[in-house]
Parts: C-alpha cells; structure tokens; sequence
C-alpha cells in the first residue's frame, strides 16, 4: 500500500447501537476490500457519558471539549479502550478486515501536549484539565506500517505525553491530526447527522474557512459541531485536500464518500478558492 490512506473518523453514536454499527463495519469492509488504505479514528461519547453517570461523576464540556479531571480520565480510558475499541475491532474481524485496536499511546502515533487553557465562543477561559493537543511530533511509522501491510488500525482518541502521562484527545481533534500528518487523500467524519446543518435545518453542501468562522460567530453551529469543523481546518491547514461531514448511519452515503464521492446527504469542507467540484 503505497498511496496515501483515507482517515476515517467513526462517532461514538454509531457503534453503540448494533444495527448502527453492523452498518459502519460493512462500509469499512467494503473500503478494504476494494484495497484502499484505511486508518479508522473513533469516540465514545455516549458511553463514557454513561459510565460517568454510573459513577457519580459528573460532565462537564464547553465548546464540544470535555472537561477531563482525573477520575473522569480514568473512564474515558475504560470505556475506549475496554468497551468501544475492542467491540468495534471485534466486529470488523467478523467481517473480514484485518482491523488492528490501537490507542494514540502505541506507537506514540498519538504523542500530544496538555491543552492550553480554552477561551470559548463566548469568550470565557476554562482549563480542561487532562485533556490533550496532538503532537507535531507525533510518530507515524506504527500506522504507515500497518497500513502497507494491509492492515486497517483503528485509533481510540487516547494521547500519551513524552512522560508517559495519558490524555483525553478529542476523536474529531485527533482525527484531524491523524488526516494531516499522514498526508491522507481525504477525512471522512462520519456522526448521526447529514452534515452540517444551516439554521434553518438544511443540509450545507459545501464549506470553506469563511464559512465556518461565520457558523460559529453566529452560533450556529453546535458545540460538537464545533469541534468538527476545527478538525477540518486542522486537516486542510496540513495538506488534506478535502473534508467530508457525512451522516455514518446511510451506508452507501459513507461509502460514496470514502470512495471520492460527495453525497447528497453530506457537507464538504474545502479550502478557500479551491474548485467547488460536486
């Protein structure tokens, strides 16, 4: 595998649900068939929000960033890596693809700094605690590696520190990093909705920088809607040629769009002045 990967960022939301999930897998089953490089970024947020809850502790995000203390930390860590990683993963192999659960701790393909304090949209400061920025110094190999080998990893949003120390990554921010630093030929981020929405409630086709300061000037955008599309400037600022906000839970829609295709039922997120293709 030579050319550049397709980074794929998968919602939470999907892989709770099995019928959601049974629909993600074959998507990626029919990506890797095809035998087109694939690294699969993923979150949770529905389940650590759960578990939280079950623990007593509570939520706290601003601006679609979650807060993270340690006893907070402690869950994000349980429930990505023992619950949702190892499910997801589980799944894949069922259908064939030789998935491979990983963490950003291995390889350091993860590396990150703790997170400067957030100023947010409204113009308020908050420390967010153990949560971290990815690294530009962050290791590839492990991933390139995998990926040449034919091998589709598939990353839960967990960063690691040069002490050794873990951090919350935010799956959108880190999906974006991953996008960026490999070069890849297109991220996909795929949640529970038809891209991103207007006010009125309609599905925007296309996207540039302009565009995204201005959604979230006016508000709007959601606050995990927010989080996206920095990831899309993150992705573009490093070389991505576009980015694709899809509904995940229209099969053929996620995989027209890891194929090159824009959906109907999709936004796409490019850099100002490009082409606006269809």
């Amino acid at each position: 595998m030579t050319e550049a990967p397709l980074v794929l960022k998968i919602g939470g939301e999907l892989l709770e649900d099995p019928s959601r999930l049974e629909g993600v897998v074959a998507a990626i089953a029919t990506i890797a068939a095809s035998g087109a490089g694939v690294v699969v970024a993923h979150g949770g947020g529905r389940e650590i929000d759960a578990a939280l809850r079950a623990a007593g502790i509570e939520k706290w995000q601003v601006d679609g960033l979650r807060v993270t203390d340690e006893p907070t930390l402690d869950v994000v860590v349980s429930v990505l890596v023992g619950t949702v990683n190892t499910r997801f993963v589980a799944a894949l192999t069922a259908a064939g693809v030789a998935a491979v659960g990983l963490t950003g701790v291995d390889g350091a393909c993860g590396l990150a700094d703790a997170a400067p304090p957030h100023r947010t949209v409204d113009g308020r400061v908050v420390d967010l605690g153990r949560v971290g920025v990815p690294s530009d110094q962050a290791d590839m190999r492990l991933l390139t590696t995998l990926v040449r080998e034919g091998f589709v990893p598939v990353v839960a949003s967990i960063g690691v520190g040069g002490d050794g120390r873990l951090f919350n990554v935010n799956a959108d921010t880190f999906a974006g990093h991953l996008a960026a630093r490999l070069g890849a030929r297109r991220l996909v981020i795929a949640g529970a909705t038809p891209g991103v929405l207007s006010g009125d409630g309609a599905t925007l086709p296309v996207l540039d920088g302009g565009a995204i300061a201005r959604l979230v000037a006016g508000g709007t955008a959601t606050a995990g809607m927010i989080a996206k599309l920095r990831a899309c400037e993150h992705a573009l600022a490093g070389g991505v040629e576009d980015v694709l906000i899809v509904d995940g839970r229209d099969r053929s829609a996620l995989q027209q769009a890891a194929t090159g295709a824009v959906p109907l039922s999709a936004t796409r997120v490019m850099q100002a002045g490009v082409a606006q293709q269809p």
